[in-house]
């Protein structure tokens, strides 16, 4: 072989190397990112990751906002109109956040089975809603307008 095309041979399987390497850090790097989203009755039936961030999507059921102390720290209760899940978030909450309204938080379940959020999402008009919680909201029996 000549030493030019033994050159060209080693530069060629160098550019392959280096690209499968930075194939690589791009997979990893995506899939640390990726943040799955689950319904409140996937929480309480245990399908969500108890150490890794993900998005939890509901209802703020009315009456269970609370601020326990004077601090910044708040704590609710979201609902699939099936399954609850008490969160808990310290920070200051969106003007558009209320009962009753369709919100997606992003953190993680604690030890104790809280929700501990670090950033919470309200809707942005009052006909919109996350097409997250809008597709968990449809597989769940709809509560009585009448009660």
């Amino acid at each position: 072989m000549k030493p030019a095309r033994k050159q060209r041979l080693i530069l060629i399987g160098l550019m392959v190397i280096g690209a499968g390497l930075a194939t690589a850090f791009a997979l990893k790097s995506f899939n640390e990112n990726l943040m799955y989203f689950f319904s409140t009755t996937d929480v309480v039936e245990g399908k969500a990751p108890k150490e890794t961030l993900f998005r939890l999507g509901g209802m703020v059921i009315k009456g269970s906002v609370e601020r326990p102390n004077d601090g910044l720290m708040v704590r609710f209760k979201l609902s699939d109109f099936s399954k609850e899940v008490t969160v808990e978030y310290t920070g200051i909450l969106p003007d558009l956040f209320r009962e009753g309204q369709g919100i997606v938080a992003n953190g993680r379940l604690n030890p104790q089975g809280v929700f501990v959020a670090e950033e919470v999402l309200a809707k942005h008009d009052e006909n919109y809603m996350p097409p997250e919680v809008k597709g968990s909201l449809k597989n769940q029996p709809q509560p009585d307008k009448g009660q």
